[in-house]
């Protein structure tokens, strides 16, 4: 019997008291996940020490054959699942299973619903897998010895789920983790040997190490016949266990795939689409990618964790190896295995291999085509895009080299569709372009209703000419690294000249220089009103509706992202708009007819109305009401 010493008793953090109420009390639908965590969780002890003992041989302690056991007493009510894994030692016990170090902690409980179903998906992905044994024990005990460490080091951790826990020194002979499940009486269905090894089965199958389970049999004779009342265990080893990535596609079933996934992703969620492909020549290498069905906690950290399991010809190297994909692409999962890297390679010896800076321009263009033909599905992809596409909109900016490809998994909405789903795609636009439109038109609005009823889609409604209608904070910015697709030019409605192409013909435009030389003094009057406010007044021909629009130059920076700068503390200099005018609306034409100071008040009114129409401030809004108000009762 194990003899404990130095035993102290701990309180858990805030967060994790939290966390355990929702084990215990909440998740009863998806009770089977502890298995599955905890088999993940020695696996990845696994992965460490064969990692560590690349430079240390002396780790295995002899035992180098790495391997999970699962065993059962249904007398007791007891589950034990165990590895010889990495271990831990004392102030890893108490970091690792008395605290939750993942800043996302806080985001974790936030999104808890009560929603048993939607709730235990969360747990593995926030990384607190370990604490699900509490939904169906009322009681765990973990004993664990680092490896290399000396066998007086081993550490007992127990715990009742409730607010503390005990963390002993102990004598262990063996290096690695056990952790003993205490069953609750309603939970005691799960310390049955067929039911056990149809939850490995069921999602540990991928998992390269063994996960094994005792088997009695009866002794044998010399002869091989059984000796009666005598009995041996054997272990015998119940999942696949093989590298998933390293079979044959055609060997691989979908189920396969998925199960493999939610080991990767943590996720209990079913991935869009996956990738499995091995490179042969040059470089060799195997890459198995996927795109989530849902977004993780962090995707909009920039500095959480993302990328892919490195193994080097299968040997684990590390979790989340950024250097392979771009920034753009960080919802991908997956992993890759090469023979190309050194064993003992690090963080910091990978963004110097040249190597890398090759599997990566590979592997981005991999998973830009695995979205191009998840694309075909038009309703998988709108559930990739209402979940990541902001995210993909980053990437024009941050690789040049893919920003066609990049361009035509865009999608966007548009004055054709009149809708707020972004569904269709620059190609989408593109086939639909009238006779002698040779550009893309946009419009960038802080929200989709602003964009919409712009005054600047007024001219294009009346030629029926379809407009993209950008509203997401990042689309701006994107913009300004994408302005051509397919030959086209995209260009926005909103800055420098109006210039329609073919679709005017030549008596338009005639009539257009007429009007302006017609309206030469009215121009220079509300210049003269407004003086330093604009840079420049004159009429316009894309006004249907309104009285007056304000224009930006075509290279200056839009409203939307002046304010998002601007929010961000970011000092801005002045922009001067351009004041453009409707020759037709009956506010101008009175405009012509007023002298005095009701001829600058009213010029002020249509410049601020212009200005508020774009989504802009007013420096002094009580003079605007001041003035409007003037205007109604006059």
């Amino acid at each position: 019997m194990t003899t404990a010493t130095h035993e102290e008793t701990l309180g858990f953090q805030t967060e994790v008291k939290q966390l355990l109420h929702l084990m215990i009390n909440s998740l009863y639908s998806n009770r089977e996940i502890f298995l599955r965590e905890l088999i993940s969780n020695g696996a990845d002890a696994c992965d460490k020490l064969r990692y560590a003992a690349l430079d240390n041989d002396a780790l295995y302690e002899g035992d180098s054959e790495l391997r999970i056991e699962i065993d059962h007493d249904a007398e007791a009510g007891t589950v034990t699942v165990r590895d010889n894994g990495v271990g831990m030692n004392r102030d890893e016990v108490i970091e690792n299973l008395g605290t939750i170090a993942r800043s996302g902690t806080a985001e974790f409980l936030k999104q808890l619903s009560g929603e048993q179903q939607k709730d235990a998906r969360l747990i593995g992905q926030f990384g607190v897998g370990f604490y699900s044994g509490f939904i169906v024990a009322d009681d765990i005990t973990v004993r664990t010895r680092k490896a290399g460490s000396a066998e007086a080091e081993g550490v007992e951790w127990h715990s009742r789920g409730e607010g503390e826990f005990t963390v002993a020194d102990i004598e262990r002979e063996v290096h690695g983790t056990e952790v003993v499940l205490h069953l609750k009486e309603d939970a005691r269905e799960f310390a049955d040997d067929f039911r056990l090894k149809s939850l490995v089965r069921k999602y540990s199958d991928h998992i390269e190490v063994p996960v094994r389970m005792p088997r009695v049999e009866a002794a044998k004779d010399e002869d091989g016949n059984d000796i009666e009342g005598s009995e041996t265990t054997t272990w015998e080893t119940v999942n696949e266990a093989t590298a998933l990535w390293v079979r044959p596609k055609s060997e691989i079933s979908d189920d396969e795939y998925k199960g493999f996934y939610k080991h990767v992703a943590h996720d209990f969620s079913d991935p869009l689409t996956w990738s499995h492909n091995k490179v042969e020549g040059k470089l060799e290498y195997t890459s198995l990618l996927y795109v989530p069905g849902r977004a993780p906690f962090d995707l909009y950290e920039r500095d959480g964790a993302r990328g892919v399991k490195l193994y080097v010809q299968r040997v684990f190297i590390m979790d989340d190896a950024e250097q392979f994909l771009p920034l753009y692409l960080r919802f991908i999962k997956g992993v890759l295995d090469t023979r190309d890297l050194s064993l003992n390679v690090s963080r910091e010896l990978l963004q110097q291999d040249p190597k890398v800076e090759k599997i990566k321009s590979a592997l981005t263009k991999r998973a830009l085509d695995m979205l191009g033909k998840l694309a075909k599905d038009k309703a998988a992809y709108q559930t990739f895009w209402n979940t990541f596409g902001s995210v993909l909109k980053e990437g024009p900016a941050e690789d040049f080299a893919n920003r066609e490809k990049i361009a035509g998994l865009l999608r966007f909405s548009t004055t054709q569709t009149d809708s707020t789903t972004q569904d269709q795609s620059l190609a989408d636009y593109v086939s639909r372009m009238k006779d002698g439109q040779e550009k893309i038109y946009y419009i960038v609005a802080d929200g989709f209703n602003a964009a919409k009823s712009s005054p600047h889609l007024e001219i294009f409604r009346k030629k029926g000419i379809e407009v993209l209608l950008l509203h997401d904070r990042i689309d701006e910015w994107l913009m300004s690294h994408l302005d051509e697709f397919e030959g086209k030019h995209l260009v926005d409605v909103a800055k420098g000249e109006l210039d329609l192409g073919d679709v005017e013909d030549e008596e338009e435009k005639k009539a257009q220089e007429e009007t302006a030389k017609a309206k030469q003094d009215l121009v220079k009057r509300v210049k003269e009103a407004l003086g330093d406010e604009v840079q420049e007044v004159k009429v316009t021909h894309r006004l249907t509706d309104s009285p007056a629009c304000v224009v930006l130059p075509e290279h200056e920076m839009g409203f939307q992202m002046r304010r998002i700068m601007e929010a961000a503390g970011q000092p801005m200099p002045e922009v001067k708009p351009i004041l453009e005018l409707n020759p037709e609306h009956a506010l101008v034409a009175r405009l012509e007819s007023v002298e005095g100071e009701g001829f600058e008040d009213l010029a002020r009114i249509l410049l601020d109305q212009a200005i508020i129409a774009e989504g802009g401030h007013l420096d002094d809004p009580a003079a605007y009401v001041k003035r409007l108000n003037a205007l109604l009762s006059a």
